[in-house]
């Protein structure tokens, strides 16, 4: 099969019999299925004529209500509600269902993989998701196109570093949300002193209490970089033996499990010890654990960036629009900065910062120092294919 969606058939068909992805996963990692289904699971292939095909968003009447899809911890709070989603409730009378539905990328892909490929939003207006996530959203055709003159804070406010992806050069398909840092967190009341290298993880004492991410790119990029290796220079074999190396861990104890943001309670409570975890995760952590502390590794750490999507048969596209341009105000990004603690990526938000609350202005973690920032290498889909499938076997997915 060399056409995508010939596979997205195949695949419907195996699941209509009742086979799940995660068992697919496995046999895919086992070797009983195609490469072309594997490379529709994995990497979903480099067709990109879903994101040919996709119609622009028309303008049409604020609705009353939209629903949101988001990560846990990933806007700002205030008792029961959240300010800037009452904010835009004031200026558009705009009643916004906020659901903290996504843990993974890929696990919240399989939940939504059929809706979308049957142009059904399962209600969602935004999601937010990775952007090589988001890639694989645009080639599929899950996703549609923004119309940005509905979006002029979007146009004018977006932050260089992050407005031309090579996936999405134009940001026609995507618009970021937030950046972060992949960092190791750690209980210092129970490891014994400071956590600073990747390669501490696989410190014998803590056999058991160590938790690793279901991000693929995170983790292996990480663990390549313990190696000495920069993940945007790997080979294929150097991350299958990275990923090996963390089988193996898992295989003698030494890694407890591998999370989403579920890490935040392992840690909490004392079961996980020492994480590779997120940014903006370990602000908050440590703000409400003083016994919990954080580190960027020596070695360099991985940097992501998370992107809101417009899915296909969302029932308040141009709503939707109109949230992703609200959340590009500098003063509305400012307080979700100061609460989530990731990069914004939306200009002026440190100026505004340093008004109100300049120590988080000087937070490192939010307004990083990129020079020992690594990203995960882009390999051919048969590549990303073989690893996806192998990490996804390596954590017993």
């Amino acid at each position: 099969m060399n056409n995508e969606w010939d596979i997205e058939r195949a695949i419907d068909a195996m699941t209509a019999s009742g086979l799940s992805r995660r068992t697919l996963m496995r046999r895919a990692g086992a070797g009983a299925l195609s490469l072309g289904v594997i490379g529709f699971l994995a990497a979903c292939g480099d067709d990109n004529g879903g994101a040919d095909a996709a119609k622009t968003i028309p303008k049409g009447e604020i609705a009353k209500n939209m629903t949101f899809a988001n990560w846990p911890l990933y806007i700002d709070v205030k008792g029961k509600g959240h300010p800037t989603l009452d904010q835009f409730q004031d200026k558009y009378g705009t009643k916004v269902k906020y659901v903290e539905e996504i843990n993974d990328n890929v696990e919240f892909f399989g939940k939504v993989r059929q809706q979308y490929a049957q142009g059904n939003s399962g209600g969602r207006d935004l999601h937010v998701v990775t952007d090589w996530m988001a890639n694989r959203m645009k080639r599929l055709g899950y996703v549609q196109r923004l119309d940005k003159s509905s979006m002029p804070n979007v146009v004018k406010n977006i932050e260089r570093a992050v407005a031309s992806p090579d996936f999405d050069p134009k940001r026609e398909f995507s618009v970021p949300w937030q950046s972060g840092q992949v960092l190791l967190i750690y209980r210092k009341d129970l490891t014994g002193g400071d956590i600073t290298s990747i390669n501490d993880l696989f410190d014998p004492k803590f056999k058991g209490k160590v938790t690793m991410l279901t991000e693929m790119r995170d983790t292996v990029g990480s663990v390549l970089l313990g190696e000495g290796i920069n993940p945007e220079d790997a080979t294929k074999d150097q991350a299958l033996e990275a990923i090996d190396k963390i089988e193996k861990a898992s295989n003698d104890g030494q890694i407890r499990r591998f999370t989403g943001n579920e890490y935040t309670r392992d840690i909490d409570k004392g079961d996980s010890i020492a994480i590779l975890g997120w940014s903006g995760d370990a602000v908050q952590l440590t703000d409400g654990n003083k016994n919990i502390s954080y580190s960027q590794p020596e070695e360099g750490f991985m940097i992501f960036t998370d992107s809101m999507q417009v899915p296909v048969g969302a029932p308040h596209a141009y709503t939707a629009e109109k949230m992703m341009d609200f959340v590009y105000d500098p003063d509305i990004q400012a307080q979700i900065t100061a609460y989530v603690n990731y990069v914004p990526p939306v200009k002026g938000v440190r100026a505004k910062l340093a008004e109100t609350d300049p120590a988080i202005a000087e937070n490192e973690l939010i307004f990083p120092d990129l020079s020992k920032s690594h990203n995960f290498k882009t390999f051919s889909p048969e590549d990303e294919a073989e690893i996806e499938a192998a990490f996804q076997r390596a954590i017993g997915a």
